[in-house]
């Protein structure tokens, strides 16, 4: 009677405690007969697809360029110098003024000149009416030497004092010119049209000859743009020169897009065995005179077309250590990686040389959120451009 009370007792403690505190009495390991269905979890459903914006792959002919950092030089840059010793009287234009070819831009004092030409056209004058006299005397030796009342010698003499006369005003004409040149030189024009820099002598300054510096004076339009083609390039340029004219495209920076245009003109004939590259020069038009002498720009050389090219948005490029690739639309709707080649860039595409196909969608956003294999759900992409 004492062990039944015991057991009951017993059995009444374990089954308040499994009430108390289920946590801890599991009921598998209380009834291990049980079935295990209420452990097996319910089967998984598939996760919903994401929506992802995508894109077409665009098929077209596109530039195939060369870009290089280059510095603008001036077709002409002249220092602006006196070919006469005068004092400077006037400056006609402002300093940085964009002058037109024969535009006046400085004076210098013209009265000792004007004295010159003066004293060389009275001499022209004088040795004129010389002249028509010794003329007149030469006629009358001329008739009295044929009716035998000149001798031979007399005649001869007087012929050649005409001469001398003649030439002695071919003299006076010649000093006339030179002293005409040397006013005019006292007005200082612009032998080209470009830009004045800032003035170098005050008005009152005493100008020498050939030593003083007046202003400088740069051709702004068109421009030299000099660069430095590595020699692997030099190939593609000469082809690109073969086959015509090589358009070039310059912009400064801050620009996003170039908006100066010109060609190639000139490539060296040797290569620089220090740095293996080659000096070239573009002419480039600079009509709204943007471009200094001096300036960093950089410019873009068409070599050729490249047709049938298949280029994706930039922005659908990945990065990972086996290189670069995309993200596809794949069978089932389900995401396809593709490792790709890529090649020039033009404007927001880059040309893919390998991994996709002219009838790809690539996908364009959420790129850090998808993997192959992932369902995803395709929208349309605003910001991709059409096909062309």
């Amino acid at each position: 009677m004492r062990t039944r009370t015991i057991l009951l007792g017993a059995t009444i403690l374990v089954a308040g405690a499994v009430l108390t505190y289920p946590n801890h009495f599991p009921l598998d390991r209380l009834w291990p007969w049980q079935t295990a269905k209420a452990d097996t979890p319910a089967a998984a459903s598939p996760p919903p697809a994401m929506p992802v914006p995508v894109a077409s792959v665009v098929k077209k002919s596109i530039s195939i360029d060369l870009d290089y950092a280059a510095r603008t030089e001036s077709i002409r840059a002249i220092t602006l110098q006196a070919k006469v010793s005068a004092f400077l009287t006037e400056q006609r234009v402002p300093d940085g003024s964009d002058v037109k070819a024969g535009d006046l831009l400085y004076k210098l004092d013209p009265r000792d000149f004007q004295v010159a030409v003066d004293q060389a056209n009275a001499q022209i004058e004088r040795d004129n009416a010389s002249l028509d006299y010794q003329r007149s005397n030469f006629n009358r030796g001329d008739a009295l030497s044929k009716s035998g009342y000149l001798a031979k010698d007399s005649f001869d003499q007087r012929a050649s004092t005409m001469r001398q006369a003649e030439a002695a005003i071919m003299t006076d004409r010649a000093s006339a010119r030179a002293a005409q040149l040397n006013l005019d030189y006292t007005e200082i024009r612009a032998p080209f049209p470009g830009r004045l820099g800032r003035n170098q002598a005050p008005v009152g300054t005493l100008v020498s000859t050939g030593a003083t510096v007046l202003n400088t004076l740069v051709q702004l339009d068109p421009v030299y743009v000099t660069f430095n083609p590595s020699e692997t390039d030099l190939a593609a340029i000469e082809k690109a020169r073969q086959a015509g004219t090589v358009a070039v495209d310059a912009a400064v920076p801050g620009e996003t897009a170039p908006s100066h245009k010109g060609e190639l003109t000139f490539v060296d004939n040797a290569v620089d065995r220090s740095t293996g590259t080659v000096t070239a020069r573009a002419t480039i038009a600079n009509a709204d005179k943007l471009l200094l002498p001096g300036q960093y720009v950089r410019i873009r050389v068409h070599v050729r077309e490249q047709p049938n090219t298949l280029l994706v948005p930039q922005i659908a490029i990945g990065s990972s250590q086996l290189g670069k690739y995309v993200f596809v639309i794949g069978g089932g709707g389900t995401v396809e990686q593709r490792m790709v080649s890529l090649g020039p860039t033009q404007g927001d595409l880059v040309a893919i040389q390998s991994g996709v196909g002219e009838n790809d969608r690539v996908i364009t956003g959420s790129l850090q959120k998808i993997g192959p294999g992932m369902p995803v759900q395709p929208m349309a992409d605003a910001g991709a451009p059409p096909p062309s």
